[in-house]
């Protein structure tokens, strides 16, 4: 027993000094790494190369010259290495992962400039090519044509066969005066006929023949379509009294719901290019309107888009697809919408670029053409963009503290942004605005209230006032920095 013992105590012995030497070795260790990453010695730290500079994983955009503690977490900063050039190269992705996640290019490319607006629409009758047939004297109905509403006439078609009275009396002494050969005496019976209701292709008639009528056909004054047909056979009829109303087919309305924002790239007289249900062959007629009224539940306004009809192929009722809009000859670098990230405070498009690397680039937006968007500036045409999966990739960047490159081209940032508005309501800090789109900045109009950088901006302002409000992006949102009173009371 004092045997095992005494080998016990000195196997434990060995034991604490081997770990004592080890210990001091370790630390050893750890303060010639520390150094090596100080010094930026390339493959001493981990062997991926010169370290650029430090950083808290949770607060990316703060950079540290030595390693240490974070001051914003319990932990201790992360190397940040740079790659074979010395600079860093945004975010590595092995090329047999990229399908697993996801991940889609798009080229930047370069296309018109055309205002073009994508909408639906329903055809209706144009109502301004409408005819009312109206009785032109007292008189009674001895047949209507077997008609009804919803068919198809033709001009000069028969509709109705009425008996005028009074007709005859001035017809029988248009005759008298007309065998006696006084020509001033002839025209002013002429003139009496018209007076009582006769058209001017009826006196010809009376004056040819040589026989007064008591009964007349009225025809069809234009080709179209009955909307209604108010008389029937033996009514009496009352001079003025409504009989048919016709409407026109040479040409319908389409007429088409375009969102508040989009409403300003449509102007009277563009182009519009529909595709009717049912019918192969694409229509080209022009924007007759936009409806001054915009509709609360949907906001959008009405625009009315007139189309030909000479083949009688387009109904009332059916549905179209249109494009609304003017071919420009200008062009513009464009990337794919989803491919833009947008921040609120800036906009965003993930290159890629040599070794399977992908960098965050911060871009000036325009407007959007159909499902792309235009880039004013921070793109090259040819570069190749993140299209789906880049949130997974901006992620990793932020984690890294990559911070996004703003291209040299890049034009300072707009101060103001501006958009008409109705005032609803005010006070010495905030003003509520119902404002239309900032252009901008692809905000759309809505009604929503601002904090005022001066309480001096409303002195003069009340509700119901119309204004030019010029807004500032600010850290909590838009503040509102101009206010600008036009002419005339908002409804």
């Amino acid at each position: 027993m004092k045997r095992m013992n005494k080998q016990t105590l000195i196997s434990a012995a060995v034991g604490t000094a081997l770990l004592a030497i080890g210990a001091a070795g370790g630390w050893w260790w750890s303060q010639r790494s520390m150094a090596a990453m100080e010094m930026g010695e390339p493959g001493q730290a981990s062997g991926q190369g010169k370290v650029l500079y430090w950083y808290d994983p949770m607060y990316p955009q703060q950079k540290f010259d030595k390693p240490g503690q974070s001051p914003f977490m319990d932990m201790a900063l992360v190397p940040k290495y740079a790659d074979g050039d010395g600079e860093a190269a945004g975010v590595k992705i092995d090329p047999s992962i990229t399908q697993s996640l996801g991940m889609r290019l798009a080229p930047v490319t370069s296309i018109s400039l055309a205002s073009q607006v994508d909408a639906t629409g329903v055809i209706g009758f144009n109502e301004r090519d409408v005819a009312i047939v109206q009785s032109r004297a007292a008189s009674f109905v001895e047949r209507v044509a077997s008609l009804a509403p919803g068919d198809v006439v033709k001009a000069g078609q028969a509709l109705v066969d009425v008996q005028v009275p009074d007709w005859l009396s001035a017809q029988h002494e248009f005759l008298a005066l007309k065998s006696a050969g006084d020509p001033a005496l002839l025209a002013a019976a002429r003139d009496r006929l018209r007076s009582v209701g006769m058209s001017d292709g009826m006196i010809r008639e009376v004056e040819s023949s040589g026989q007064p009528r008591a009964r007349f056909t009225v025809t069809a004054p234009i080709s179209g379509v009955i909307q209604s047909l108010d008389v029937r056979n033996g009514m009496t009829l009352m001079a003025g009294q409504a009989l048919v109303r016709i409407n026109g087919l040479s040409t319908v309305w389409l007429e088409v719901a375009v969102p508040e924002a989009l409403a300003a790239q449509v102007q009277p007289g563009a182009k519009a290019t529909a595709m009717v249900a049912g019918n192969d062959t694409p229509v080209t007629g022009k924007v007759a309107a936009i409806v001054p009224v915009l509709n609360d539940v949907s906001r959008s306004l009405r625009v009315r888009v007139e189309l030909p009809n000479t083949k009688g192929l387009l109904h009332p009722g059916q549905s179209a697809q249109v494009s609304l809009g003017n071919a420009s000859k200008e062009n513009a670098l464009s990337v794919p919408t989803e491919a833009v990230i947008r921040t609120g405070k800036r906009s965003l498009v993930m290159v890629a670029t040599e070794g399977g690397r992908y960098e965050p680039v911060e871009v000036v937006l325009g407007g959007d053409v159909g499902d792309r968007t235009i880039i004013k500036s921070g793109l090259s045409e040819g570069q190749q963009v993140v299209a789906s999966g880049q949130f997974l990739i901006d992620s990793e960047a932020s984690l890294k503290g990559i911070t996004a490159k703003t291209a040299a081209t890049m034009p300072a940032a707009v101060s103001l942004h501006e958009a008409d508005a109705r005032i609803v309501d005010v006070s010495d800090k905030e003003i509520t605005l119902a404002h239309g789109p900032f252009k901008t900045l692809s905000m759309p109009g809505m009604t929503m209230p601002f904090p005022l950088a001066n309480p001096e901006l409303v002195k003069d302002f009340k509700a119901g006032d119309r204004v030019r409000v010029g807004v500032r992006e600010g850290d909590d949102g838009l503040v509102v920095e101009r206010l600008q009173k036009l002419e005339g009371k908002a409804q």
